[in-house]
């Protein structure tokens, strides 16, 4: 019998790109869609800009690579209180790397976390170092991708 437990996530995509022809060709029509779910705010999503999409919209391979973050992030800052480590600022500029093959299609490569948080003074900043390997290995999305994510942490110490 198992004790595991299971949640569901429910989102709606709606294309909004008919541009009047529908898909009557390749540049007949946007990119353009919404992501919704559960009365939360809308996104507003596109392709990326070298297929044909919007570049003010996010784009699939954006929020995979946000997802990333956020779950490190969500997770890391949940050890560090469980640590006793109070973190007062934290930021991450992620990148993800997409091969595209011959055939149009791709794949994520490897993506790369470079997180960076400021610690109260006196914070254990080798504790607070080393947490982010147990958020890694806890990270939900991390543990469903098949490619490798690598983590760059910065941990500095407020005055």
């Amino acid at each position: 019998m198992s004790h595991e437990k299971r949640h569901i996530y429910a989102t709606r995509t709606e294309w909004t790109g008919n541009l009047g022809e529908g898909t009557a060709n390749y540049r007949a029509y946007s990119r353009d869609h919404a992501i919704s779910a559960g009365g939360k705010p809308g996104i507003p999503g596109s392709s990326d800009p070298a297929f044909r999409g919007d570049a003010a919209r996010w784009n699939p391979e954006d929020m995979l690579v946000a997802s990333l973050s956020s779950c490190h992030m969500l997770w890391y800052l949940h050890l560090c209180c469980q640590a006793k480590i109070v973190v007062l600022a934290y930021c991450d500029d992620a990148v993800g790397t997409m091969a595209e093959d011959q055939g149009g299609g791709g794949r994520f490569t490897h993506a790369l976390l470079r997180p960076e948080a400021t610690l109260a003074a006196g914070s254990d900043a080798e504790l607070a170092r080393n947490l982010h390997e147990e958020a890694h290995r806890l990270c939900f999305i991390a543990n469903s991708v098949n490619f490798p994510v690598a983590i760059e942490p910065t941990v500095l110490l407020a005055d």
